[in-house]
């Protein structure tokens, strides 16, 4: 047979066609990782080896084998058999104070009142341009001796620079004579909603909720760029932990503004579902303005406060502290401002979120929802905390479809001193995951940075071992209401993207979901228990996109 180059160039084709049809009919995709282990955390709860990303979505999920074949990529990243997760979530936090915080004197942890004036006086000589000497983190619990500080310390030290230490729970502060003076706070000073304490007619210096309000007033406003600075300082702590989208538990408007603005211009790249802080300027503003929501910014929920917080006895009892037995904390609101709020609220398409410790603010807020949502409902109305609910209110979770947004790592610091402030009984009805969850089937678990740490890790391990770092007690806290693992990491991923109406958009890994998701270095849902606050995070991706 003679062979003409015209026949020869046909049979090539026909041979090359025949022998590579799937090269033909690969997809492109901007991103492949493969040799993984991928915990969907989809309806079924599935493992994969691999999934391929194009334009910031998730295009396809599978083997190793089915991926490489399905798809063409110039960017491939082999796992190494190491865990892939869902890009994590912190459904309460406060990204804008954890910039703030971190341009702080960071006081956790420290063990006296005198080791608060050391870190201070550090502090000050490395930022003498300071107008205040500004620090949060101190715990009265964490010290020998377990009671509030007084300002006698902080004058000697500071007799002529304002000083003002906001307790770890954000719920208390400690001021010095230089900032009373400049707030105009006097021992007949009142305030609804809050506490200046006053010991033999003298100020002691500390302030318990709205109380702080009157010195805050008083305190230089931050500029723009400053808060530019805490916002990526925030951001690039978040992405360190593989946190992906955050939970801003009350905002104003220019600082929402603000994230918008960086948003668009490229420079923050993180999540945030914001929570609009309540007043009657954001409220009228907001619900006029309607939901806002971009790829990265989502603003359909309002933050309330009920009450305080256990830590300085603000929450709101039912009966008497159990070792403070003329206190039963107070409302932050009144019963009718609150009423007035969420019906407000409730007349609007926003979600209310609202701050309860106490099983006193529980049961108000649960009933004042009840009686706007009737029933069983699809508003996603949220109770944040809810740390002590009597056991006759739980049912109402469920019966008014409200969603648990519960921090597991308030348990595990809280745990020392619980009974102490709830007594033997009360304390069992408090950080009761396992009771919530059962209502509605679904929890979400964030941690409230910067009053705990940002680490989601840490979250993880308080949830399903109920021990703190070092591994106490033996056998855990209440571990009746402990999670199971699969269930912490739900709370983490995709429950958390449900308490913020994001589940069909991010949560998971499926196909046409937002490419969100982290690498760790180990497998959480098999490492033994009092090693998973070690685990460390190798790869965090927003989009697509490695931001750590």
């Amino acid at each position: 047979m003679i062979f003409t180059s015209k026949t020869f160039l046909l049979s090539a084709f026909v041979a090359l066609s025949l022998c590579s049809p799937l090269l033909a009919q690969k997809q492109q995709a901007d991103l492949i990782v493969h040799n993984a282990v991928v915990y969907t955390v989809n309806n079924q709860f599935n493992t994969a080896e691999a999934f391929a990303i194009k334009d910031g979505k998730f295009i396809g999920v599978g083997s190793s084998k089915d991926i490489l074949a399905r798809f063409n990529t110039k960017q491939k990243i082999d796992a190494n058999k190491k865990p892939v997760y869902p890009g994590f979530y912190d459904p309460h936090s406060h990204f804008l104070g954890l910039g703030q915080m971190l341009n702080q004197c960071d006081l956790v942890d420290t063990k006296s009142y005198e080791e608060i004036i050391e870190r201070l006086k550090k502090f000050a000589a490395e930022h003498p341009d300071h107008q205040w000497i500004i620090g949060r983190g101190w715990d009265q619990n964490d010290w020998e001796v377990k009671v509030f500080p007084t300002k006698e310390l902080l004058d000697k030290a500071f007799p002529d620079k304002p000083v003002l230490l906001t307790r770890i729970d954000g719920h208390a502060a400690i001021i010095n004579s230089k900032a009373i003076q400049l707030a105009r706070i006097s021992p007949a000073s009142k305030v609804n909603g809050g506490d200046v304490e006053v010991i033999d007619g003298q100020l002691t210096g500390i302030l318990v909720d709205n109380a702080m309000g009157l010195v805050r007033r008083v305190i230089p406003v931050s500029t723009e760029k400053e808060k530019q600075n805490m916002l990526l300082a925030a951001q690039k702590e978040c992405f360190k932990y593989g946190l992906t989208t955050v939970s801003d538990a009350g905002l104003n408007q220019d600082d929402i503004e603000l994230i918008d603005k960086l948003n668009k211009a490229g420079s923050l790249k993180i999540r945030n579902y914001v929570m609009v802080s309540l007043g009657i300027r954001n409220l009228d503003y907001y619900i006029k303005k309607g939901i806002y929501k971009t790829d990265r910014l989502n603003v359909r929920s309002f933050k309330l406060y009920a009450d305080g917080a256990l830590g300085s006895r603000g929450a709101c009892l039912l009966k008497p502290y159990n070792d403070e037995p003329t206190k039963t904390g107070f409302l932050l609101l009144s019963a009718a401002e609150l009423e007035r709020s969420l019906t407000a609220i409730y007349n609007s398409d926003f979600q209310a979120n609202t701050h309860c410790i106490g099983d006193s603010a529980n049961r108000l807020i649960l009933n004042l929802y009840g009686k706007l949502l009737k029933g069983k409902n699809a508003r996603r109305w949220r109770i944040e905390h809810c740390q002590v609910v009597s056991k006759e209110d739980v049912p109402k979770f469920g019966r008014y479809s409200v969603i648990p947004s519960i921090q597991a790592t308030h348990a595990t610091s809280d745990m020392y001193w619980a009974d102490e402030r709830l007594g033997n009984e009360r304390v069992k009805t408090a950080y009761a995951f396992q009771d919530l969850l059962k209502q509605n089937g679904v929890i979400a678990n964030g941690s409230d940075f910067p009053v705990e740490y940002v680490n989601p890790l840490f979250g993880f391990h308080s949830a399903v071992a109920r021990q703190d770092a070092q591994n106490f007690p033996d056998g855990g806290f209440q571990m009746e209401n402990a999670l199971t693992r699969e269930q912490a990491l739900k709370a983490m991923t995709i429950w958390s993207a449900y308490a913020n109406f994001e589940e069909k958009e991010r949560g998971s890994i499926e196909n046409g979901k937002m490419a969100d998701f982290v690498i760790l270095e180990a497998d959480i849902m098999k490492e033994p228990k009092e090693k998973l606050r070690n685990v460390k995070v190798t790869n965090t991706f927003v989009g697509g996109e490695k931001v750590y």
